[in-house]
Order: structure tokens, then C-alpha cells, then sequence
């Protein structure tokens, strides 16, 4: 008896905890093989869509396919999926239950009317943070703004962009409330396209920083009412600059699903011409015709 008392030492008596000793399977962590191959590669892939969505590439509205894609940028599908997932979270794509995913598309007017509700958003987190923000706050926000001043320096736009969305972000946080910040996080989404092309020229990057500066300096001073106007201030630059950028001249899009987004009997002269065999990029119209019943 005093022997078999012994045995859990060694773990094979009875009531030994030997699952919990047991070692992690080595399939449980991914591999640098596949971190270098898939996480890597994913992000570089992402970078070179989201490149094509700016450049207009890929315009709004537009069914990513990504096998055409994988051929394109010769890598093969699953850096792909996964480089769309992530733009997904970003809101440059939306996908589509059952039909795929698409550069995400709104309207120019509609675009113009979100920065207007973003702006009283902003301001109001502004002003709530100027009264009750901590010290730790705006040290974290100052950190922010020094990190965005050598973006544009460096004339970096993805990272100044970055850099941006993380700011609101941070705002939205410490000042908002829960609904503000939901609301506001869901107008980001929409806004990403125009919001990113509108931060590429350093010009744009230094004005919207300094704008950012004068936020900071109105809730250090506890003055809620300059925090508040300065923050609705940053938005309408922010719509004038996407202004600027030319987009409310071009043709209205629509923030209605893909299947939705075309009038019942429209037509379109090219779809029909390329219809079924395009591989990357065909239209949503001719989309819709294939499955509309006859």
C-alpha cells in the first residue's frame, strides 16, 4: 500500500493529474513557415488591394474575385481571403451574404452628410473629454498626435492614416458614451474610401494635425465649449478636404447591397458583352441579369 501511495509521483496512479502535465500539441501554434507564408504575405496582399481601391483599380461597388486576384498578384487564395477579411474590418469591403465581397460604395451627397453627423459626434465627445479627461488620457492622445507629425514628415499616408483612425478612436473612448461611439464607428465605416484619400497629400496630413493639435490644447485648458467647436472644426476640415479631392463631381453611388444598388430593368451595354467570362471585374449589373429569373 505504502507503494502504490507513491505512484502519483511518476503520474500513473489513479486520480494523477496527467492531462494537465501533458504538453501542448505542436499543431496548436502556427508555425513561422506559416506566419512568414500566410500572416505576412496577408498583409502585404491587403496593402496592394487597398492600394487598387484608392487608385480606383477596383472601383466602388465591385465584386472582389478572388481568384482573379490571386492570379493577378501571384500569390494563391488564402492570402487573398484573408487580406479581404481584414479590409472587411477596416470598411474599405463589405461583404455580401451568399454573393461575395465589394469595395464598399456611398454616395457623394451621402458622404457629405456624414461628415455633418460626424462633426456633432466629435464635438460632443470633445467637449465631455475637456471635463472630465485625465492626465493619462492626454498623455495618451499627445503620443498620438507626435506619432501622425512623422507620418507627414515622412510623407507616410498609410501610417498617418493609421495614426488618424486611432485618434478618433481614442476620443471616442474617453469622451463618448456607448452609443456614440457605436454610431460613430459605424459612419467610419462608410467614410473609410473618402477619408483615406483625402489624408495622401502631406498638405492635407500636416492641416489635419494641426487640427488635432488645437483639440488637445482646448481639453488641457478644461475649456469644454473651444474643445467642443474645435473638434466639430477638425470634421468640417476634414470634409472640405475630401471636397477637394474631387469626388462630389463624380457620379452618385449607393450604399444599398450590391444586388439592390441597380434599378430593376437597367441595362448596360458592356455587361452584356462581357457577361459570364469576366474575371476580376464585372459589373454588378451584369451580376444581377444572370440570376434574374427570365
Amino acid at each position: 500500500m505504502e507503494e502504490t501511495g507513491k505512484r502519483p509521483r511518476n503520474g500513473t496512479a489513479r486520480g494523477a493529474s496527467a492531462p494537465t502535465a501533458r504538453a501542448p500539441l505542436p499543431e496548436a501554434s502556427p508555425s513561422p513557415l506559416d506566419i512568414v507564408r500566410t500572416r505576412s504575405l496577408s498583409s502585404l496582399v491587403a496593402q496592394e488591394i487597398e492600394r487598387m481601391i484608392l487608385a480606383g483599380s477596383l472601383a466602388a461597388g465591385e465584386r472582389l474575385n478572388e481568384a482573379a486576384l490571386a492570379t493577378s498578384l501571384g500569390v494563391s487564395r488564402g492570402p487573398v481571403r484573408e487580406a479581404v477579411r481584414g479590409l472587411e474590418r477596416s470598411g474599405l469591403v463589405v461583404a455580401v451574404r451568399n454573393q461575395g465581397s465589394y469595395v464598399r460604395q456611398v454616395s457623394a451627397e451621402e458622404a457629405l452628410e456624414i461628415y455633418d453627423i460626424r462633426a456633432a459626434i466629435t464635438g460632443l465627445a470633445c467637449a465631455r473629454l475637456a471635463e472630465v479627461g485625465t492626465a493619462a488620457q492626454l498623455a495618451t492622445l499627445r503620443a498620438m498626435v507626435k506619432r501622425m507629425e512623422a507620418a507627414w514628415r515622412a510623407d507616410e499616408a498609410t501610417a498617418y492614416y493609421a495614426g488618424n483612425l486611432d485618434f478618433h478612436a481614442a476620443l471616442l473612448e474617453f469622451g463618448g458614451g456607448p452609443r456614440a461611439r457605436r454610431l460613430y464607428a459605424e459612419l467610419g465605416n462608410e467614410l473609410h474610401l473618402y477619408r483615406r484619400r483625402a489624408l495622401v497629400q502631406p498638405e492635407n496630413m500636416r492641416e489635419s494635425n494641426a487640427e488635432h493639435a488645437a483639440i488637445l490644447r482646448a481639453i488641457a485648458a478644461r475649456d469644454s465649449a473651444t474643445a467642443r467647436a474645435a473638434g466639430e472644426a477638425h470634421i468640417a476640415g476634414g470634409k472640405r478636404r475630401f471636397q477637394s479631392t474631387g469626388a462630389t463631381s463624380a457620379p452618385a453611388t449607393s450604399t444599398k447591397t450590391p444586388r439592390q444598388a441597380a434599378p430593376k430593368g437597367e441595362h448596360h451595354d458592356q455587361d452584356h458583352k462581357d457577361r459570364p467570362s469576366r474575371p476580376a471585374g464585372r459589373r454588378l449589373g451584369a451580376r444581377r441579369r444572370t440570376v434574374r429569373p427570365r
